[in-house]
């Protein structure tokens, strides 16, 4: 009886006390003039998240060092033509310079060394036979590869040259040495395999490897989806690099797939296709250097002034990523003009958050990067984010802007709601929480003691 008595005297006291405010003062943001400022509560919806986002703001950019690369490389010594520089330094990732080879014309496809061709020759009954339909035609079938010195060996008749001939071509060469030699010229030629012209993908593809070139010209985009299309999800920053005859060209992938006559870049023998992930040029050189050191290796020349031009870009890239960890030394120094939201509340953590380079934040990434909002004392129902007028004549009037999370769906709006410099970010304590802070405040030490030993 005692205990429930003196229990009962507590709360009847704590509810006073905490209702003149004398124990317990709880932070909470009222619409009206406070301490001179006029605060107005506007509820967060779809339509007033929009209108907020309108106000202007630009993120802080980073530095011109974090978009510039290391380049292409200067002339060097002892290699004759260099290829030219793939990129320039430049001052933003978001414009990548295209730069497209020649367009090259579109002519008849010419056998070369290594190719596969086959020659079908007539075989079967007398011709009487074959006239009355009694005995079908049938042809014996015969695969040449095309050898080094450019001709196939063909029985009874001897070498034929058919290396740099277009299909008729060879087809008018085969039918003078069948005549030459009495036999029959009645034959059909085509090429069974195409092994003289390729082109190899690299990169950023599904399945890299070494695309032919047959009958049909090779155009970009079908070389780069035969070998299976690019790994990225966003192609913001992927281009797509051609090495050709001693010069680097480079496409970004978004303009290739928007732009139908970039699709439509024929490729010839001898080039090298890599899509890369990165802004700069590492991986590119990398697969490029590879090309060339199996299709080039008679050419010390030219390998010494890769050498050279790689050593230089190096040297630049150090000196790149010196000034990028200069830079971040500094941020993490504090010795850089930041903006920040600021967090106060029922949160997981009171601190401030930087706002990013180059993109905007929203509400939930705020709440989010210092451990959200604690279930057991945040009021979910009353988040806030308080945001002072920057016009003079309004200095004082600050709007808060509410969302109400009571239902979760409302937290969708947290993603879309975009933060400005200097806001704040204010979550209420839940009724019950306000309570057990005024408890504690009024039973600390041998009250708190006595009280325990009632209770038991």
């Amino acid at each position: 009886m005692r205990r429930s008595i003196l229990i009962t005297l507590l709360a009847g006291v704590a509810a006073t006390l905490a209702g003149c405010g004398v124990i317990y003062n709880s932070p909470t943001v009222s619409q009206g003039i406070v301490n001179d400022a006029k605060v107005r509560v506007v509820p967060i919806t779809a339509e007033t998240t929009l209108a907020a986002n309108r106000s202007p703001y630009q993120p802080d950019s980073l530095p011109a060092v974090f978009s510039q690369t290391a380049g292409g490389g200067s002339g060097l010594r002892g290699a004759g033509t260099l290829p030219d520089p793939a990129v320039d330094p430049e001052t933003r990732p978001g414009s990548i310079e295209t730069r497209i080879p020649a367009d090259v014309p579109i002519s008849p496809y010419r056998i070369g060394v290594g190719d596969v061709v086959v020659l079908a020759t007539p075989t079967g009954g007398d011709s009487v036979a074959e006239l009355s339909g009694l005995v079908a035609v049938q042809n014996q079938k015969q695969n040449y590869t095309v050898q080094d010195d450019g001709g196939i060996s063909i029985p009874s008749v001897g070498r034929v040259r058919l290396a740099g001939l277009t299909l008729e071509e060879a087809n008018e060469n085969v039918f003078q040495a069948l005549v030459d030699s009495s036999i029959d010229p009645s034959f059909s030629l085509e090429v069974a395999a195409f092994n003289s012209q390729r082109v190899s993908v690299g990169g950023a593809v599904r399945t890299p490897g070494v695309l032919p070139i047959g009958l049909q010209p090779l155009y970009l985009n079908e070389a780069i989806s035969k070998a299976g299309g690019a790994t990225s999800d966003d192609n913001e920053y992927v281009t797509v690099r051609i090495y050709r005859n001693g010069s680097l060209y480079q496409v970004p992938l978004a303009e290739l797939y928007s732009q139908r006559k970039l699709q439509r870049i024929r490729l010839i023998d001898g080039d090298s296709v890599y899509v890369d992930l990165e802004y700069r040029l590492d991986n590119a050189q990398a697969y490029f250097q590879e090309q060339l050191t199996l299709n080039e290796t008679r050419r010390s020349a030219r390998q010494q002034a890769i050498s050279e031009l790689q050593t230089e870009i190096s040297l630049r890239r150090a000196e790149l990523d010196e000034a990028r960890e200069n830079f971040e030394d500094r941020v993490d120094f504090g010795a850089v003009d930041r903006d920040y939201v600021y967090l106060a509340g029922e949160v997981t953590k009171q601190a401030r958050f930087p706002l990013p380079f180059e993109q905007r934040a929203v509400l939930a990434d705020a709440i989010y990067a210092e451990g959200g909002i604690p279930t057991i004392t945040g009021n979910v129902s009353e988040i806030y984010v308080l945001r002072g007028s920057q016009a003079a004549e309004e200095f004082g009037s600050i709007t808060a802007w509410k969302l109400n999370a009571g239902n979760a769906a409302s937290l969708l709006l947290a993603t879309r709601f975009e933060l400005r410099p200097n806001d704040v970010i204010f979550v209420a304590e839940q009724p019950v929480t306000q309570w057990n802070r005024v408890i504690t405040q009024i039973t600390p030490g041998v009250f708190n003691s006595t009280i325990n030993a009632l209770a038991r």
